[in-house]
């Protein structure tokens, strides 16, 4: 039997509705390829980015896979002069959860997110389940259950 993920406790925890969706881990696949092996729209997968201030806050953003993050405009968005990406070897002790697999629920510390503004455009969302080779599919009102999240312009 698989163990579930901190993602799947604290949406089980809230209620929350969900699907979960499995994949390869071994793969190797990038966001937009995962989208199409579950075939799901790659508008309505998301990936979730950390990035951090010269201010040394850390933000979190979530946008779909199909799409670039806009740091001019995200920087703005949590009303910073400029973000930059963390690098890959600081994600697992800062967020708990390693590339490829960073959900933006359970993380080890909670941080300031943002998602595009395009997910009102959707019914439900997917998003990794804390783990590479799961994705979690909820509404949008669910995600905001468990984490403060707002919604802002923020994609190239």
């Amino acid at each position: 039997m698989e163990h579930k993920t901190n993602v799947q406790r604290m949406l089980d925890k809230s209620g929350a509705l969900y699907k979960c969706y499995h994949y390869d881990a071994a793969a190797g696949l990038n966001g937009e390829e995962i989208a199409t092996v579950l075939g799901q729209n790659p508008l309505q997968v998301f990936k979730t980015l950390v990035t951090v201030a010269k201010s040394r806050r850390y933000y979190v953003f979530m946008i779909p896979v199909a799409k670039e993050l806009d740091l001019k405009k995200a920087a703005i968005s949590v009303n910073e002069k400029n973000l930059e990406m963390i690098k890959q070897k600081e994600l697992l002790p800062l967020t708990g959860y390693v590339h490829g697999g960073c959900s933006p629920i359970g993380m080890k510390k909670v941080f300031p997110t943002v998602i595009d503004s395009s997910v009102c455009g959707f019914e439900t969302i997917i998003f990794s389940a804390g783990r590479i080779g799961l994705q979690v599919e909820t509404t949008f009102s669910c995600l905001q259950k468990l984490i403060s999240v707002k919604t802002a312009d923020i994609c190239r």
